[in-house]
């Protein structure tokens, strides 16, 4: 007598789709921000634009980033987080491409807060989804969804380096009608999907050790993803820069960000089995205490391999941070994770500056130190916020 294959749950298939959706938009928003940000010299030249003018051009995609992140949570809470999976990722790829065809800085200017707005609705809609997809699992996988997005921006930054000798308007056309092309095809399957928007139900024991979000708590959380992300914003801005000070070649130099996004990807590849082994709390401050251990021994040191190693062990100790304090701000509902995630955002845009400011007024060492003290603070006041009383 044959036996008969037994045919997967419905529950686990609708698990599975929901996870490869969500994980290709995590890698869409990196591959996105990867070729924008790497080719911004291109822009800058073809627009004439000074330092001063790209900065406007730059804040008023932060400006319309923030403002979807915030719009993003209310939305999300009313009405589902599965309703800003496809329309956001339209406007943030079809204002990629809308974005090279600019020329001055009013309509690069304007392009920009669209682009930065497709870019906060996607980003909180996505989180959102992914708490409620993580509950659904039962177990923890925001480590490995925030993985597929290091996995697109490395992709990015790769497809950017290769397609240097090409007009960046091609590049910003192909990747942003793609982006939102693959949107668009995966309508049907958010749809399908309940996942996405319905947290599974937990038992009243469950619900005792996950008790709701303080406001206070909601905020330190926030700070400590602002704290995290800019130690990312440091990396993609000053971690060349550092290599070039120290007298390494080009090339080294070249390579430092993407050591440190390397290390990130392979932290988050493994950060679900940390946290379940170890617990999100464990992790996060052990990860910090790497972090600012290795990146603070590397400008003692002061030679171009310590530092390299520097900003690798700064991103393998980062990577889990985040994700854990998404799925922490998750317990508040899809407006605390708006709440945290613009906060945390205001770290990666803000840092990098203030790190110029203080390398202008001491040394770049010195102001480098500015990650490593905060990653420092992490390692102390994690457990303030991921384990409320």
């Amino acid at each position: 007598m044959t036996e008969t294959a037994v045919a997967p749950a419905p529950s686990l298939v609708r698990q599975v789709s929901s996870r490869c959706v969500l994980s290709g938009i995590f890698a869409l928003l990196g591959v996105v921000m990867a070729v924008w940000g790497a080719r911004m010299p291109a822009v800058q030249a073809a627009a004439q634009l000074g330092p001063g003018r790209l900065a406007v051009v730059l804040l008023a995609a932060a400006a319309g980033m923030v403002l979807g992140l915030r719009v993003g949570g209310s939305i999300a809470q009313r009405h589902g987080p599965s309703r800003l999976l496809v329309g956001p990722a339209v406007i943030f790829g079809l204002s990629l491409a809308l974005l090279g065809l600019c020329r001055t800085m009013p309509s690069l200017s304007l392009l920009a807060i669209l682009f930065g707005l497709g870019h906060g609705l996607l980003d909180v809609g996505a989180n959102s989804a992914a708490v409620n997809l993580e509950r659904a699992y039962q177990r923890r996988i925001m480590s490995s969804l925030h993985c597929a997005y290091s996995v697109g921006a490395l992709a990015g930054a790769g497809l950017a380096a290769v397609t240097a000798w090409a007009p960046y308007q091609v590049i910003f056309a192909i990747v942003g009608v793609l982006t939102a092309t693959a949107a668009a095809a995966a309508t049907p399957l958010i749809r399908s999907s309940g996942q996405l928007d319905a947290p599974a139900h937990h038992s009243s024991a469950e619900r005792d050790d996950t008790p709701p979000i303080r406001p206070r708590t909601m905020w330190l959380l926030g700070f400590l993803a602002a704290a995290c992300l800019l130690g990312e914003g440091a990396a993609a801005d000053w971690s060349a820069v550092h290599l070039h000070t120290l007298h390494s070649s080009e090339a080294i130099a070249a390579a430092a960000y993407a050591a440190y996004s390397a290390a990130m990807v392979l932290g988050r590849l493994f950060g679900d089995r940390l946290n379940a082994r170890f617990g999100p709390t464990t992790v996060v401050r052990a990860g910090a205490a790497v972090a600012a251990t290795g990146l603070g021994a590397s400008l003692l040191v002061g030679s171009p391999t310590a530092a390299l190693l520097g900003w690798m062990a700064l991103g393998l100790g980062l990577s889990t941070a985040v994700p854990t304090l998404i799925t922490a701000a998750g317990r508040g509902g899809p407006r605390a994770v708006g709440v945290v995630a613009a906060t945390g955002y205001l770290g990666l845009l803000t840092g990098p500056a203030a790190i110029g400011v203080l390398a202008s007024l001491t040394s770049l060492p010195v102001a480098l130190a500015l990650p490593v003290l905060l990653a420092a603070i992490v390692t102390f006041s994690a457990h303030r916020a991921l384990d409320p009383k």
